[in-house]
């Protein structure tokens, strides 16, 4: 059976979501001919009712920007993301003026005369250049104020388009339950703004928004919509199983491939492994954690990380320029016990997906905003903002994770180890994997990437590696392993 794509991306955000009602907005670049569209569902029906169709898309739009600011197209778009606080939103006038037309309600034309994606291989054309006064930047090379700017603008202007369209369908469906599906539903900070605008009562997000989310929706569609099964909710809990879907690994067979590796590593119960784990992310060291099921999606949530000390004021530097091999700006998520996420964040909202961000709670901060306003550009990187500096973004946000004991219970537990030794329940967390590789999936996936880069510990399952009792014949020039993302 065939399933539209954007029916697909309506269907994985609403048959998983805990509501039995909900209107569902997906907008990604295209999908056959639809770039957004509005789903209604209820119970165990779902019905795509408006679009906006190609070429007026505005995840082609942004993806245009992350083309000329230097970005690849299709994986670049969260680096825009995380430039934007850099920048001030300059050029929003000159977009709107010239690049799309914003109505009321949200929906949009694009101006065509400014892209070469409908007919050529690059996003933008002379027209385009023009108006923003220069050529595409070179990818890999310096980082400019102008491409802040250009980041902070596009950002902004998609926020508008995002808004204006969340009010106008909460005003004409009357619906209080909102769900989110398409790559445009990845940008976590439009996500935040969502939420802290309370325009819908609750908000639920497929983890796997992307594409490869189409592959539940298109399942599910079947399962639900054209065979008309029943469909159960549970009570206050989506059913992604916080989407730890993916391949697992028994304790007999990590051994089997670490003995293959010609990795030296001793095992411990979990008990002790959360212990030296934790003891170990108190002291500064860098761990890469590889447990249970492999996540579903672009997000490492905890069976998939390297984890770090949130309160260290110079993890972020370290962690992306000598284990993650990529741009200094780029941030990192927090991942948080949830019942003490308002103790830390100015939200008290469900985030087991990494989906929404946060600002740091104003008495948790440590520079006033004069302070803040004097640093310009990538100078903003190197304040230290607040008691969790690595996990503190410059317009002082964090994409949270919320950690539950019931969909990962050794995660929690090591959070929770971590703060009884250390007064703070919430650690880095950041994808298993250097710049431009996939994430790890299996034992030697993991050992490989740990004697890559600069981590100094790796557990996986029960087994616990140093790396100074490896053997540097096993080291790995990890560096150029790899095409730049």
């Amino acid at each position: 059976m065939f399933s539209d794509h954007h029916l697909s991306h309506a269907a994985s955000a609403f048959y998983p979501s805990p509501f039995d009602q909900a209107v569902v907005l997906t907008m990604d670049a295209v999908g056959e001919w639809a770039t957004t569209s509005i789903a209604i569902g209820k119970g165990n029906q779902l019905d795509v009712i408006k679009e906006i169709r190609f070429p007026h898309s505005l995840g082609l739009l942004y993806s245009a920007f992350t083309y000329y600011t230097g970005f690849k197209v299709n994986s670049g778009e969260y680096k825009v993301m995380g430039l934007a606080p850099y920048g001030e939103p300059k050029y929003v006038k000159l977009i709107k003026d010239y690049l799309i037309d914003i109505k009321d309600d949200g929906t949009f034309k694009i101006n065509m005369q400014y892209f070469n994606y409908c007919t050529g291989i690059t996003m933008t054309n002379d027209r385009f250049h023009k108006l923003f006064g220069g050529m595409p930047r070179e990818p890999e090379s310096e980082l400019t104020q102008r491409e802040m700017d250009l980041a902070a603008s596009i950002q902004a202007v998609s926020e508008e388009v995002v808004l204006k369209i969340a009010r106008s369908i909460r005003s004409e469906y009357g619906e209080k339950f909102l769900c989110l599906a398409g790559g445009v539903a990845l940008n976590c900070v439009i996500n935040g703004k969502l939420l802290s605008e309370k325009i819908f009562d609750r908000i639920w997000i497929q983890p796997a928004a992307g594409d490869a989310g189409g592959a539940i929706g298109a399942a599910l569609s079947v399962y639900y919509k054209a065979l008309e099964n029943p469909r159960e909710l549970r009570e206050s809990i989506d059913s992604m199983s916080g989407s730890y879907l993916g391949p697992e690994f028994q304790q007999e067979e990590i051994d089997k491939q670490l003995t293959t590796c010609g990795a030296k590593f001793s095992n411990f119960s979990e008990g002790e492994i959360i212990q030296k784990t934790a003891s170990a992310l108190a002291e500064g060291k860098s761990v890469g954690w590889m447990s249970g099921r492999m996540e579903f999606g672009p997000r490492s949530l905890g069976n998939r990380s390297i984890l770090a000390d949130a309160r260290s004021p110079t993890m972020q530097k370290t962690l992306n320029l000598k284990i993650k091999f990529r741009e200094s700006f780029r941030p990192f998520a927090p991942s948080v016990l949830r019942e003490d996420i308002s103790e830390h964040f100015e939200t008290n909202v469900d985030s087991p997906y990494m989906l929404f961000t946060s600002g740091i709670k104003i008495d948790r901060r440590l520079n006033t905003a004069t302070d803040h306003n004097r640093q310009f550009g990538i100078e903003k990187l190197n304040m230290v903002r607040s008691h969790i500096p690595a996990v503190t973004h410059v317009d002082f946000s964090a994409r949270v994770q919320t950690v539950h004991k019931e969909t990962n219970y050794r995660f929690y537990s090591l959070i929770k180890n971590f703060k009884e030794l250390t007064g703070c329940s919430v650690l880095v967390n950041t994808s298993f994997n250097v710049r431009g590789e996939p994430i790890v999936c299996t034992p030697t996936d993991a050992f490989r990437c740990f004697m890559g880069t600069d981590l100094d510990i790796l557990v996986i399952g029960n087994a616990f590696l140093l790396k100074t009792d490896q053997s540097d014949e096993l080291a790995l020039d990890y560096k150029t392993n790899y095409e730049m993302d």
